[in-house]
């Protein structure tokens, strides 16, 4: 594959954490120890990935591997809440797919042009200033902030084209884009010259165009990793449209009718959806064949009882181009828009190991629960769910929370507080 291009990356992405929460008094008469005023602190900085149509690969993504968002300011005195840290965003291709690397679910796909929020920053921790009561008018206590969610990402470039050009190495697919668009393909008369894909904008009348792509030349076996096309075959997924490019002219001593077969069952084995996308068989390098219509006549009789539309043509004189892409605007307008991939993600359940010891403090009325676990469940809940919420009481009473709570003498009515977690004690 040619160093200048890489359509596929693997990253490790991880939100800010949230600053702590700040102990501090000011000085007031009257007041015990000046009251209370630590303010909150920050919230961790997020990951947002942005597409970037100035990009046309993942080549940033080949040597840096890891992207860290700001983590929050803590809270200060005077009840100065900490700085939210700085939001990190990740430019990357339209049409680049998202995925979860461990289990290759789709999180997001990078087609619409919206920025998306790939891991979210930790929510600050609350200064000593919330947890003033009558009774407790010195609280000496704050809270750490949350870590920032992490994920290790898998980004896989398909490229957003209306039409792909598939056929044999050196059929002519790049001399046809370099035809009927201004895109400038490296052209030779040897095999795999194209080893990257080439797009090209064919503007076809006043405000009809389409993009095209010439996608690298597909052998035998190439769905199961043969040669160059398997790392490109991604790339038809998108394609509304196939043109697929037979070469009649024998001059690389092969037969037109095998080789379309050939191509024809390596996509079917790489996604059997594309067995039945649109596709146009054209016949090229007709103007090798000095009037001998042998193998042009065999092959149009084949793929037409297949129910394919067949056209002559010969890319390098042009003749029979302007047919095709008038015939390819004609189909365009029938055809439903470039395929989105909807998310398929289910975010793991959290694996919570509760054998780690928490500390429990009791203040008063206060009781103030702490430990790397339950840092790590608080940070995984979406408390405003029922379903969320029931699964966060049931670890706790699993766990033992509430009964060693019981047993120091947890009262009725008092105040229970977890991270940034505040609710009443009911027996």
């Amino acid at each position: 594959m040619a160093s200048s291009f890489v359509d596929k990356a693997r990253i490790s992405v991880h939100a800010g954490k949230g600053g702590d929460g700040a102990v501090a008094f000011h000085r007031e008469k009257y007041i015990a120890a000046g009251g209370p005023d630590g303010g909150d602190g920050g919230r961790g900085g997020d990951i947002v990935f942005v597409v970037d149509d100035n990009m046309s690969t993942l080549m940033d993504f080949r040597y840096k591997r890891k992207y860290v968002a700001g983590n929050g300011q803590n809270g200060m005195g005077k009840r100065c809440y900490g700085k939210d840290g700085d939001t990190l965003y990740i430019k990357v291709p339209r049409g680049t797919l998202v995925r979860d690397t461990e289990t290759g679910g789709i999180m997001h796909d990078m087609s619409d042009g919206n920025n998306w929020v790939a891991a979210k920053g930790g929510r600050g921790g609350w200064g000593n200033m919330h947890f003033a009561t009558p009774t407790r008018q010195v609280p000496r206590f704050a809270k750490p902030g949350l870590p920032g969610e992490s994920h290790d990402i898998t980004l896989e470039l398909k490229l957003l084209a209306d039409v792909g050009l598939v056929g044999f190495p050196n059929v002519g697919k790049s001399t046809l884009l370099s035809v009927v668009s201004k895109a400038h393909p490296k052209i030779a008369n040897y095999h795999f010259t194209t080893l990257f894909p080439n797009l090209g904008v064919v503007y076809v009348d006043e405000g009809v165009s389409f993009v095209m792509a010439d996608i690298p030349g597909i052998i035998e076996g190439a769905s199961e990793g043969a040669g160059l096309g398997h790392d490109f075959l991604r790339h038809i997924d998108r394609c509304r449209l196939l043109i697929h490019l037979v070469d009649v002219s024998g001059s690389e001593g092969r037969d037109p009718i095998e080789d379309f077969e050939a191509i024809n069952a390596e996509l079917r084995e790489y996604n059997p959806e594309l067995s039945e996308r649109a596709q146009l068989v054209v016949a090229n390098k007709c103007d090798l064949l000095g009037g001998e219509r042998e193998n042009i006549e065999k092959l149009k009789a084949h793929v037409q009882a297949q129910g394919y539309p067949f056209f002559e043509m010969s890319a390098v004189t042009h003749e029979g181009t302007r047919e095709l892409v008038k015939e390819c605007a004609r189909r365009l307008k029938e055809l439903p828009p470039v395929v989105y991939y909807e998310a398929d993600y289910v975010p793991p359940e959290p694996v919570v190991d509760t054998s780690e010891e928490l500390t429990i403090v009791h203040d008063d009325d206060m009781w103030i629960v702490e430990g790397p676990w339950l840092q790590r469940l608080v940070a995984t809940i979406n408390f405003s769910d029922y379903e969320s919420r029931m699964h966060f009481d049931r670890i706790l009473r699993e766990a033992g929370v509430f009964e060693r709570m019981e047993q120091m003498g947890v009262r009725d009515g008092d105040t229970v507080s977890m991270y940034d977690l505040m609710f009443e004690y009911k027996e």
